[in-house]
This record gives structure tokens, C-alpha cells and sequence, in this order.
């Protein structure tokens, strides 16, 4: 019998609070937008948002355990993975279960609200599944794209996504709120990048640290934390 406690690692429930957090942006700009809001599509954007965290969670933690990065890694409070899978090797097809039906319901939400409100939302939707199913085996193996695609999954995708769903159109308003958990949430990922560096390289993983030094990164770190200032 397999332990709920252990079931519930791979999707990292301490870090799930955030998604909340970046649909409640969504929510303000489409309140703030002066449309009449449905609370059971509130319901369904965070069913959604949360499944989407839950199944790159899951992705990551199952990719991690098979290339062996997780064995190499020093796990800290906000860095190197739940543990779940090192500790309970017979969690990884749980865990890839997980990340499937999670995507799923994704899915599932996003056919949804694309019936409710046109073609409009599927480019969104698109990427963001692809973000979803290549950020732990693809996107990190590019500076770039390993940088952006945090923010761009809990920023742009996730709070115009939920402005889009809940009004039926995109906003300037939801565009420039979005951009607050895109640096945020892009720089929380490349400092956790700082303590890994050398076991990321053990399994091809290329993200700036790594590429152009801890010192140089935290350039960048610096200029996301000053455009956020700027933008606030």
C-alpha cells in the first residue's frame, strides 16, 4: 500500500501557494475589467492552474529521478526536488501517472473555455502545455529558454490565461500584471540554479549558471529585480 505522504511528494505541495497567487492577478484585472465574473469558472482556472504546477512538478521530479540528477543533487529547502523518488524508487510511474493526469485536467480546462469563448485562448493554451511537457527535458538545456520559461508559465501564461477565461479577452491591464510574477518567479528559479551548477552539468542541463558563471548571473538576477522595480 503506497503512503499518501509519499504519493503527494512528487507534486511539491509547500510551492503550490504560488499558483493561487498568480491566478488571483487574473482574477483582480478581470474584476477591475468591470465584467460580471461566474465563480464556478473561478473554480475551473484554479483547478486548472494547479494542475498545471502539479504536473510539471511531477514531470520534473520523474525526469530528475531517471537521469540520475537527484542522486547528485544536494537537496535544500527551495532547491533539488522533494526527495520522494530517490527514497521510494517504486514512486516513478505514480509519479509519471501524476504529471499525466494532471495534464489532463489541463487539457480538459482548456477545451472548456476555449468552447466558451473561441479560438482566441489556443495559442495560450498550446504553449503552455509545451512548457509543461519540455521544460525539464528540453527548455533546461538552453540559457534562454531555461531563464524565461518559469516566468512565462506562472506570468503571461497563467494570469492572462485567467483573465481570458473569465472575460472572453486579453487585456494590457492583465498583460503588465503578469509581467510581476514573470521576473519574480524567473529569478527565484535562476537562484536556485546557484547551488546546482555542478550536478546540472552531470546530466547535459545548460541554464546561465552554469553557462556564464554564478557571478554574471546574478547580473541578470539584479536586472530582472530592477525591471520589476521599474514596472512597479
Amino acid at each position: 500500500m503506497i503512503n499518501r505522504k509519499v504519493l503527494l511528494g512528487p507534486m511539491r505541495l509547500p510551492f503550490l501557494i504560488l499558483t493561487p497567487s498568480c491566478v488571483s492577478l487574473g482574477i483582480a484585472t478581470a474584476v477591475r475589467s468591470g465584467v460580471s465574473i461566474n465563480l464556478f469558472h473561478i473554480f475551473l482556472v484554479l483547478i486548472g492552474a494547479l494542475s498545471t504546477h502539479i504536473s510539471v512538478n511531477a514531470f520534473n521530479e520523474y525526469d530528475d529521478f531517471k537521469t540520475g540528477l537527484d542522486s547528485r543533487t544536494q537537496r535544500k529547502p527551495f532547491s533539488g526536488g522533494s526527495g520522494t523518488l530517490p527514497a521510494n524508487p517504486r514512486m516513478s510511474l505514480p509519479a509519471l501517472l501524476i504529471a499525466l493526469v494532471s495534464l489532463g485536467i489541463v487539457v480538459l480546462v482548456g477545451v472548456y473555455f476555449t468552447w466558451q469563448h473561441g479560438l482566441a485562448l489556443l495559442p495560450l493554451g498550446v504553449l503552455g502545455i509545451l512548457v509543461i511537457v519540455t521544460y525539464t527535458p528540453w527548455l533546461t538545456h538552453n540559457p534562454l529558454l531555461c531563464l524565461l520559461a518559469p516566468g512565462l508559465g506562472f506570468g503571461p501564461l497563467m494570469v492572462m490565461g485567467t483573465h481570458f477565461a473569465l472575460t472572453g479577452k486579453y487585456s494590457p491591464t492583465a498583460f503588465l500584471a503578469s509581467l510581476i510574477p514573470f521576473f519574480l518567479v524567473s529569478n527565484l528559479l535562476l537562484l536556485n540554479q546557484f547551488p546546482d551548477v555542478e550536478a546540472d552539468q552531470t546530466v547535459g542541463r545548460r541554464h546561465f549558471p552554469i553557462q556564464i558563471g554564478r557571478h554574471r548571473s546574478s547580473l541578470i538576477f539584479s536586472a530582472f529585480l530592477i525591471l520589476l522595480m521599474l514596472l512597479s
